[in-house]
């Protein structure tokens, strides 16, 4: 399937809509998050060999704000764990119905189930790996407590979260110079300088960012006994979280 380039925010805007994963997005989100995130391969291809390790036979594992499906296929790909069973969650029905065809593409043991879906109000089954992979930033402030709840709930003993967000600082001067970094980052990949200040623009309102602080905290509210930052670069982060064993629980 051949990628296209992003240039939605190429072209100065009369007025800067606030962003959505709409259709446009979805035919050029490949290309956009390979050139806006550093470490994004690296992230999606260890969340594979986490499932590895972490998921349990006969269980589900969910993809949460599943995107094009890139995660899913990572697990499919990575994962001999027999018996396990993708579910890939998004509230686009354009990155859905993109993420459907790229899932068709490839063969393999794992099912993937596809979906249209809120998590928020999705009833999830028991199973043993949940990603968030850059979701949870796009969700309001005060629902993500109750979510996590929520998904902690559904893991089985021993599973594990993976969360992945974009993360703000504390210190005014660090973040300031990472921005800068991933700033600088973006032009090396060919975006202008317009391109970053429209797109910083339309995610103003839509993409609330936490401290690595809050997230932990939240993480460790909802019960996780193993809470552990395993990727950073600039401003950007991703997290491990595991539940308890049943004997550490009780």
């Amino acid at each position: 399937m051949t990628k296209q380039r992003d240039s939605i925010y190429a072209t100065p805007l009369t007025q800067v809509s606030d962003f959505a994963f709409d259709a446009q997005v979805a035919s050029v989100f490949p290309d956009m998050i390979n050139r806006s995130v550093p470490g994004y391969a690296t992230i999606v291809n260890t969340i594979g060999r986490l499932a590895n390790r972490y998921a349990q036979e006969n269980t589900r594992i969910y993809d949460l704000g599943c995107s094009l499906g890139a995660v899913s296929l990572s697990i499919k790909q990575q994962c001999s764990v027999s018996g396990v069973h993708i579910t890939a969650l998004d509230s686009s029905a354009a990155m859905v119905e993109r993420c459907q065809s790229h899932v068709n593409a490839y063969r393999g043991a794992i099912p993937i189930d596809v979906q249209v879906a809120d998590i928020l109000d999705y009833n999830f089954q028991a199973c043993s790996l949940i990603v968030l992979n850059f979701t949870l930033q796009f969700i309001d402030r005060e629902q993500r407590n109750e979510l996590l709840h929520k998904l902690y709930n559904a893991l089985l003993p021993g599973g594990m979260l993976v969360l992945s967000e974009k993360i703000t600082h504390q210190d005014p001067v660090a973040d300031e110079l990472l921005i800068d970094l991933h700033h600088e980052f973006k032009r090396e990949n060919g975006y202008s300088d317009l391109e970053i200040s429209q797109k910083r623009a339309a995610l103003e309102h839509v993409m609330r960012l936490d401290t690595p602080e809050e997230h932990e905290a939240r993480l460790r509210a909802a019960g996780f006994t193993t809470v552990q930052a395993w990727f950073r670069c600039f401003n950007f982060t991703s997290w491990i979280a595991i539940k308890g064993t049943t004997n550490e629980l009780e």
